[in-house]
């Protein structure tokens, strides 16, 4: 198995695949890249992408069903590229899973850099205290395999983006971490786009964790200041 990260590109447009695949193997990465979604979900039964290029127009399937498959049942990374650029359609993308939305047209270096910082950020936290598998206030999380397992033994994946966002908790419980740390920490753009994004992975890994919305007990917000990890590892 190669150490080198496999992209997949998923986009209609032979031009599109093209300059991507070039743009990233030219970046250190392995490519595979597909046309229809029908192609693509055969290759997962083969493959393993460490992160995945998704175009929403797809002439087989909605793109949207397909982030939120992803986001349900893989560890990679997904990061939506598309003509769609209505606010609505990118807050849509974020809330079925995605961890990322680029809008058409792009610049391929972009492109590049936000693979890269999404791909590093989980070596990172595996070289410092967190290890692949923590245990707090009852729950189990396995970064391997992308799971969290519930006090009562219940088992649900999580995201890429969820997986980020827990390790950052779980690096600093019992400590504010502010949104400017998070944008340091996961990567972004400053502004309302990573404010919205950061809101709803937060929100996303709320429910996974059981947590009230009115009354959560392990995701504390702190308005106008940032969150606190109310947990403690085992």
């Amino acid at each position: 198995m190669s150490d080198v990260p496999l992209i997949a590109i998923l986009d209609d447009e032979p031009e599109i695949r093209r300059l991507l695949a070039n743009a990233l193997e030219d970046a250190g990465f392995r490519t595979a890249a597909f046309a229809r979604a029908t192609e693509f979900e055969a290759a997962l039964r083969r493959i393993t992408p460490d992160a995945c290029l998704i175009d929403l127009g797809l002439p087989d399937r909605d793109g949207l069903a397909l982030v939120h498959r992803l986001a349900a049942e893989s560890g990679a990374a997904i990061i939506i590229i598309s003509g769609r650029a209505q606010v609505q359609d990118r807050v849509t993308g974020l809330e079925l899973g995605a961890d990322d939305y680029i809008i058409k047209p792009f610049e391929t270096a972009e492109v590049v850099a936000r693979i890269r910082a999404r791909l590093r950020r989980p070596a990172q936290t595996t070289a410092g205290r967190s290890g692949q598998i923590q245990h707090f206030a009852g729950w189990t999380a396995d970064f391997d395999r992308y799971m969290l397992t519930a006090p009562d033994g219940s088992e649900s994946p999580i995201s890429h983006a969820e997986a980020e966002l827990l390790r950052l908790f779980l690096d600093s419980p019992r400590r504010l971490i502010t949104r400017a740390q998070m944008l340091e920490s996961l990567g972004g753009t400053a502004g309302d786009s990573f404010d919205r994004a950061m809101d709803v992975r937060i929100s996303r890994l709320r429910a996974k964790l059981g947590e009230d919305p009115k009354n959560p007990r392990l995701i504390k917000t702190i308005y106008g200041a940032g969150y606190i990890f109310l947990a403690e590892l085992d």
